[in-house]
């Protein structure tokens, strides 16, 4: 209960009960979420750490994209972090995810500065990989946490935070150019010890809490859109005052102070927000009727409501005893669209097929393009600054992707029933334009994009996870979630390593050849020109091309589904579980206490 302090103040005694408010409520956990998110980007970094790696070490450009490879492989193969989610507690798998990233990293750091002997490329391969896989466990632990703690805001909840984590380029930029100027070695140390930190402060914020209903929770949201609007427009600002005026490292550290404030700005709504709910719980406490965080029904209704809801649970206990004793049998027969999915039904299902092979197309082209920014500015003459500007507007426009995707699709889903996959292959759509401009080599075409390409891939994540989710459930979400990021690594395959790696070496020898020159062992392959990427680009262009058409069957054979109330479950859920608890209050029962896990 509130108590007043002296002379009917606010009070210690208050300011205390506030501060366990905010640290136990589920606002702050999205705040803890927001933070792990905006530093587990350290993937979409490559472009700008990967020359570093190439000079120093004496790689070619496959050799690099191999890199690039199990870059995306550890970062998007993420299903051993969700089948350790099912069984755990969050806070595992964010200790787990910290101890990978600051090894990982830290490896490549050393072998950079030559601090170690060279290593083989094998080490490499198995140094990057480690240190990417942390964003999956980073993703799991925080995002999947934060889905299941608002199931029925999931596409914001993904696209705010997803949008962060797209941010995180950009915001690593101006911490290392406070931190370490003009040092891109130093950058890869960075990537090592901060989201690590980062994860370990939150290990006890993180947890799956208790569903309950708050009538603002999406202008919650949106409050904390704003905010992120405003830090996403503060780098926009500071990426083109910093291509135009030459910043010293002090003037960087004013830039990464106004960034960290901006950061830390949502807690600021997470207190008011968890100060209306003490409010409301005080004028409860005191007998007031204009605010109650439950919402009372008639007796009948009440009574109704907890029988609905045993019925549900003996419902929930059956068809899950059925499904663990077969579900080998059972993965063929799979249940209705919405409905909690096992995860042999999901895996064999059509659905998550064409998702699949239009992710493989989509995500894996997009891919291409931005690891391969350095080298693509290089051969295509801009500037080592310019290339740098390409990988702060692609973490800018991902950003705008993930969240316009996230809260616009929620919109257009509510309000119109606008199907979440047809969003998906307008995406796909776009992004061909972008692949088309690096491909034709259009003049400052690359800075056009560089802004498409992030927009788009910053879009597809958010719509990914989402479909997942609406369409195999909630059950196994951690699992599912996971393999569906599994399309990167499978397409960046296919088209960096085997496809524009081995173009670009092809063009880097013929190049050789025609000086009269020989490549010796560990001497950098450079390609300059427009052939260097044309014929890739050209290809990928065509690939995203098909993934569109393939999305578009997912898009015929959901549309019935995605015309009905699809969040209907979740309230019902929730209206039933309020209800039974305020049964418990009248009748002076205590209700049961849950576990902290769904």
């Amino acid at each position: 209960m509130l108590v007043s302090g002296p002379g009917g103040g606010w009070g210690w005694s208050n300011t205390k009960t506030l501060t366990l408010q905010v640290l136990n409520g589920r606002w702050f956990t999205v705040f803890a979420s927001l933070l792990i998110m905006s530093a587990s980007g350290a993937t979409y970094m490559f472009g700008l750490y990967s020359s570093d790696i190439k000079s120093v070490l004496g790689y070619d450009q496959s050799t690099l994209n191999l890199l690039s490879l199990f870059k995306d492989f550890g970062s998007n193969v993420g299903v051993l972090s969700g089948l350790i989610n099912e069984v755990t507690p969050p806070w595992v798998v964010l200790s787990v995810g910290g101890v990978l990233n600051f090894f990982g990293y830290f490896m490549i750091w050393m072998a950079v500065t030559k601090k170690i002997a060279k290593p083989q490329v094998w080490h490499m391969c198995m140094y990057i990989c480690m240190g990417a896989t942390s964003q999956s466990f980073a993703n799991t632990g925080s995002l999947i946490t934060s889905v299941k703690n608002f199931p029925e805001s999931r596409g914001s909840v993904l696209g705010f935070l997803k949008g962060y984590a797209g941010l995180s380029g950009a915001i690593f930029t101006q911490l290392y150019s406070a931190f370490y100027y003009d040092d891109t070695k130093d950058l890869i140390l960075l990537i090592g010890w901060l989201p690590t930190a980062v994860s370990f402060v939150s290990l006890r914020t993180i947890r799956i809490m208790k569903v309950t209903r708050h009538p603002n929770e999406l202008k919650v949201f949106y409050n904390m859109l704003y905010i992120s609007l405003g830090l996403a427009g503060f780098l926009m600002v500071m990426i083109i005052i910093q291509k135009n005026v030459h910043f010293t490292q002090g003037e960087y550290g004013a830039s990464a102070a106004m960034v960290i404030f901006l950061l830390v700005l949502p807690l600021a709504v997470v207190i008011f927000e968890e100060f209306k709910i003490l409010e409301g719980k005080k004028l409860e406490l005191n007998g007031g009727s204009d605010l109650k965080i439950v919402t009372e029904k008639p007796k009948s209704e009440e009574v109704s409501v907890t029988s609905d809801l045993s019925r549900s649970k003996e419902a929930v206990t059956t068809t899950t005893t059925e499904t663990e004793s077969s579900c080998w049998k059972t993965m063929f027969r799979p249940p209705d669209r919405g409905e909690d999915y096992t995860i042999l039904q999901a895996l064999f299902s059509i659905d998550m097929l064409i998702l699949f092979v239009a992710c493989i197309c989509g995500v894996g082209g997009a891919f291409t393009a931005i690891d391969n920014l350095g080298q693509i500015g290089a051969s295509l003459g801009y500037h080592k600054h310019s290339i740098n500007t390409f990988v702060s507007l692609v973490s800018i426009w991902n950003y705008l992707g993930r969240v316009v995707s996230g809260f616009g699709s929620e919109i257009l889903l509510k309000r119109y029933k606008f199907p979440r996959p047809l969003m998906l292959t307008l995406t796909l759509l776009l992004s061909c334009a972008g692949h088309l401009l690096i491909a034709f080599n259009v003049k400052n075409g690359l800075y056009v994009a560089s802004v498409i390409i992030g927009f788009c891939l910053g879009a597809l994540w958010p719509l990914l996870f989402a479909i997942i989710s609406e369409l195999f459930g909630l059950k196994y979400y951690s699992t599912l979630f996971n393999f569906g990021a599994c399309a990167s690594p499978v397409g960046l395959y296919l088209l960096n390593v085997r496809l524009a790696g081995h173009i670009y070496d092809k063009e880097a020898n013929k190049q050789l050849a025609a000086k009269g020159l020989v490549r010796e062992a560990g001497e950098e392959l450079t390609c300059v020109g427009g052939e260097c990427f044309k014929l890739s680009f050209i290809v990928i262009a065509a690939v995203t091309l098909f993934g569109t058409f393939v999305s578009l069957v997912l898009v015929m054979r959901t549309r019935k589904f995605y015309q009905s109330d699809i969040y209907k479950k979740f309230r019902e859920k929730t209206e039933a579980a309020e209800g039974e608890m305020a049964v418990a209050n009248e009748n002076g029962v205590k209700p049961l206490a849950t576990n902290g896990r769904s």
